[in-house]
């Protein structure tokens, strides 16, 4: 029997609920083969609150042994700033070379669209995760005078854009053969040109897929006026955080979005979650979509060689949505415990 260890940060806000609705559908797969065995972590806000930190020091260490990593969502503003909820998750992404950020986004029948008129949407945004602009690098002088400055200066290497590019390349040959890299070498005239030249070198090799560059402003707009014609689109680290928001916003609702943290090496854990935050101002309603969720967890298991499981996930969820089974956020009513019910239900 396969018995996938999976550590589990639900972390703040409505990431406790989703995390709990994931694992509830997860449980309902278990069978004499395949079981999970989960590991709980309370860090975030309520532990910064008796310990004086988000997590503890060591948690990178305990966090290296299991098979995989489950997060629901981090952040609450109103108790601790965001740049300091965010950065275990920024380091766990970094430490175990998280590089491949696997952000897809597609309608379903039975959500309401939010574009009048717009056909079917099927896209997966490759958000390059481990360097970029979310790199530490930088500082603020002069804090607090007239004169205060801040730098804050972006890492792009070229093997970092590489492996990034191929990883989308290759996926496109598994889904539509088209790639768009998001740029913007008109401005950042360093960063973006190297972008821009990988892509050019590695488009010979990859002579069946078709190849194209946006800048992202013109990226953003495109999604809106016709995000049908995307397939599989890589990003910088920031240019993907930017546009996986807004192909939530074009699918139906963030709530619908799942994202892979991936290590393609498989010397390190991954890191599923949901795309969305963790919306303080819904917490402890009982109205949170885990959908999102639901999905990063198929995508987990896709991960961890369960493919079958995987799949049943996501036809539970098409089967869900499409009765016009809903929650709030999509112009429903249903809770978040009740529509999970309705996807165990149809799991079977």
């Amino acid at each position: 029997m396969a018995t996938h260890r999976i550590a589990v940060y639900p972390g703040d806000g409505i990431g406790a609920e989703v995390t709990d609705a994931a694992l509830a559908v997860l449980r309902a797969l278990e069978s004499p083969g395949v079981s999970f065995a989960f590991t709980r972590f309370e860090w975030g806000c309520r532990y910064h609150e008796q310990h004086g930190v988000v997590v503890p020091g060591d948690f990178i260490a305990t966090l290296r042994g299991f098979d995989a990593i489950y997060l629901g969502a981090v952040g609450w503003p109103a108790k601790l700033p965001d740049n300091v909820t965010l950065k275990p998750l920024i380091t766990i992404r970094q430490t175990f070379d998280q590089w491949a950020c696997v952000r897809p986004a597609r309608t379903f029948p039975g959500v309401p669209g939010r574009l009048a008129g717009a056909p079917a949407i099927d896209l997966v945004v490759v958000r390059e995760n481990s360097e970029g602009e979310y790199v530490d690098n930088g500082g603020r002088f002069h804090v607090g005078q007239p004169d205060e400055f801040a730098v804050q200066s972006a890492i792009h290497t070229r093997r970092g854009i590489e492996r990034a590019l191929r990883f989308g390349f290759d996926l496109a040959r598994r889904r539509r053969r088209r790639l768009t890299l998001a740029t913007k070498s008109n401005a950042q005239r360093h960063a973006f040109t190297l972008w821009d030249e990988v892509l050019e070198q590695l488009t010979p090799e990859y002579g069946d897929v078709a190849a194209d560059k946006q800048h992202i402003d013109a990226i953003a707009m495109n999604f809106v006026r016709r995000p049908e014609s995307f397939d599989v689109v890589v990003a910088s680290n920031l240019f993907g955080d930017i546009l996986t928001d807004l192909s939530g916003a074009i699918t139906g609702g963030l709530g619908l979005n799942p994202s892979a943290n991936l290590n393609p090496a498989r010397t390190a854990p991954s890191l599923f979650e949901p795309v969305h935050g963790s919306a303080p101002d819904i917490a402890g309603q009982g109205i949170a979509n885990p959908t999102g969720a639901i999905l990063a967890a198929g995508m987990m298991l896709e991960w961890l060689g369960e493919p079958a499981l995987a799949r049943r996930i996501e036809l539970a969820v098409e089967r869900t949505l499409g009765a016009g089974a809903l929650t709030p956020d999509l112009g429903g009513k249903l809770g978040t415990a009740a529509f999970t019910d309705r996807i165990i239900a149809a799991l079977q």
